[in-house]
């Protein structure tokens, strides 16, 4: 017996593979109108594929075209499925696998970069080493009071981690992150 074909508990052998889910960057152009984002999302949903991180945003007023960036986990199999899917749905202009393309130009990756508006509460010692840490990651104030402070920061998405992680011993209250919006390095657009 072929050591590839394993038992499967009916009359036939199927060769399983085992491939390791990977991290994927979708840019995904479609027509700015309404309902594009739930049918886009809902296939996703429907079959069951995890959404990581989602942005969206009209990129083109006069042709009302808007980018929709999805960061998703997946095997190359199904996440070659999930873009032929895409690509059926009437308001989809362009499907891109950013995270493919990159590999494809020889780059480790797209560009990519996610705004975070990260709340502290504190006061004394606290509220300085805050500040401290604050400009070391070129987090700029953009509201405070006696009692807390507002940290804008835009960056890579480990940058904006690690800040989260050195400031959640200082009175960490809330996070709002945007999602990592995405391009490819390069002349060429989508």
């Amino acid at each position: 017996m072929n050591a590839k074909l394993q038992p499967t508990g009916s009359a036939y052998f199927i060769s399983r593979q085992h491939t390791i889910a990977e991290r994927h960057t979708l840019s995904i152009l479609v027509a700015n109108e309404p309902g594009v984002l739930a049918r886009v999302i809902g296939l996703f949903s429907g079959r069951g594929y995890n959404i990581e991180s989602l942005t969206v945003s009209e990129t083109e007023h006069e042709a009302h075209v808007s980018r929709i960036t999805v960061v998703t986990k997946g095997t190359p199999e199904v996440l070659e499925q999930i873009k032929a899917q895409l690509d059926r749905l009437v308001p989809v202009h362009k499907v891109v696998d950013l995270s493919v393309r990159a590999r494809e130009l020889g780059q480790d990756g797209p560009v990519e970069r996610e705004v975070a508006l990260i709340k502290i509460a504190g006061r004394g010692e606290l509220r300085a080493e805050a500040l401290r840490l604050a400009d070391a990651f070129n987090a700029k104030v953009v509201d405070a009071t006696v009692e807390h402070f507002m940290f804008e920061l835009t960056g890579k998405v480990s940058k904006v981690d690690q800040f989260i992680a050195v400031l959640r011993p200082l009175g960490l209250v809330e996070i709002c992150r945007t999602g990592p919006a995405s391009m490819n390095r390069g002349a060429q657009g989508m």
